[in-house]
């Protein structure tokens, strides 16, 4: 599960998974004795449990951890430890897509950031349905599902609630972008193709949770594996 809390990302990991631990720069247990400014860089912290989740949480919500790029949490636990962290806020589900065209990626401006498009599921619509939806709409462009790509989880506060939106996507392919335009109205300024370096070059003024579902797809192109 991929949680991003103030744009940082918060990552539960099982206890039997591999993990490689030059890629940490820093690594705690739970019992250990430690505040936010020891936070900085990436951080992994074993033994995780509620209590731990729900500090971490309320330092990430509260606390500017602008020293901190991830927090990795090892626990044998995962299953009731995500249920617990879902607990704390009111789900909003949405669906969005990256879309490629001869070898290049559909980037758009919005509100000052590089993002992908995407929005909130229509009540009762289907996932795949609604991000089709949402990728036409945003970029008046025409595009076909490839496959599944890692969700997301992003939290946000909005009127006084503590909202986890549920980002599902979708890998797609242009059919048809000879009108293509941004939709005004949902503040998109510019939709541009861009060339794997291009984006590469503009991900760092993006949010960190587009910047990991772009990265994982051009990561896939190296392995085969998306």
């Amino acid at each position: 599960m991929n949680v991003f809390i103030n744009d940082i990302p918060l990552i539960l990991k099982k206890a039997s998974e591999k993990v490689y631990k030059h890629e940490y720069d820093l690594i705690l247990k739970s019992s250990d004795h430690f505040t936010s400014k020891d936070l900085v860089g990436d951080v992994l912290i074993k033994d995780a449990d509620a209590l731990l989740i729900d500090r971490l949480v309320r330092l990430m919500e509260v606390k500017k951890l602008k020293k901190l790029r991830s927090l990795t949490l090892i626990t044998d636990k995962k299953k009731r430890l995500i249920e617990h962290l879902k607990d704390q806020f009111k789900i909003v589900k949405a669906a969005g897509g990256l879309v490629v065209k001869d070898g290049k990626i559909l980037m758009m401006y919005r509100l000052g950031v590089w993002d992908l498009p995407k929005g909130k599921l229509d009540k009762k619509e289907k996932v795949k349905e609604g991000a089709v939806r949402e990728v036409e709409e945003e970029c008046n462009i025409k595009v076909e599902v490839i496959e599944k790509l890692p969700k997301t989880w992003h939290s946000y506060a909005y009127k006084g609630k503590k909202i986890l939106k549920k980002t599902s996507w979708f890998l797609m392919s242009c059919s048809d972008d000879s009108l293509m335009k941004p939709q005004a109205e949902e503040f998109i300024e510019e939709v541009r193709w861009m060339t794997p370096e291009e984006v590469l070059a503009v991900l760092p003024n993006a949010y960190t949770s587009i910047a990991f579902i772009v990265q994982h797809y051009l990561q896939s192109q190296k392995t085969g594996k998306v």
